[in-house]
């Protein structure tokens, strides 16, 4: 099996490694910091203030399986994202996926540059966080685009290779992506927005 199923798997990333075991949010950092070229190209730069970064290592049954780095202008946390603020180890998911009026772009898969700064962060954390290193193997992510009333929350799901070796589709058929088609590696310069809920 491959991950390419995972990077192009629609929904809530979280439910379905839950569907796996017994699912664990590690906060990492939430904290103001400087947004990488990436997330400014989607982003924008903010008009006002700072911008925050939320980074996590997600669990099924203690095993760390994926890296997560969400990013957004502080300024959206006394508006539409405000309920971040509180959300402590509890999944992002609980706010992208029960609101109706929250859209997301397309999905994009992406091999990170092993010697990219993005890669070289996640390093650090996953060793301090795990007690191992992460694998040379880890580079394939995916990133998209949140929307709520006009404010945009970008995350990036890095996956561990043993991801590779679970199903994410288990006990049903593959959905067909209507909403959530997956493009090509690349920069996301006009996405395309769909429901961020998608079929299970």
């Amino acid at each position: 099996m491959s991950l390419r199923a995972w990077l192009r798997a629609p929904g809530s990333l979280s439910a379905r490694l839950a569907r796996h075991g017994r699912f664990e949010v590690q906060l990492l950092r939430q904290a103001t910091a400087k947004l990488r070229a990436p997330e400014r190209q989607q982003l924008g730069r903010p008009r006002r203030g700072c911008t925050l970064v939320r980074e996590v290592v997600l669990r099924v049954n203690g095993e760390p399986l994926v890296w997560a780095r969400s990013s957004l202008h502080k300024s959206t946390l006394a508006g539409p994202w405000q309920a971040l603020k509180g959300l402590g180890r509890r999944p992002l998911a609980e706010l992208l996926y029960q609101d109706r009026r929250v859209q997301r772009s397309t999905l994009q898969p992406k091999r990170l540059s092993p010697c990219g700064p993005t890669r070289r962060h996640m390093q650090q954390q996953w060793l301090q966080a795990t007690g191992t290193p992460a694998p040379a193997g880890m580079q394939w992510a995916r990133h998209s685009v949140f929307k709520r009333k006009g404010a945009l929350l970008r995350i990036l799901e890095l996956f561990h290779p043993d991801v590779a070796a679970l199903a994410p589709y288990p006990g049903t058929r593959r959905p067909t992506l209507k909403t959530l088609a997956c493009a090509p590696t690349g920069r996301l310069h006009h996405p395309q927005w769909g429901p961020a809920r998608a079929p299970r």
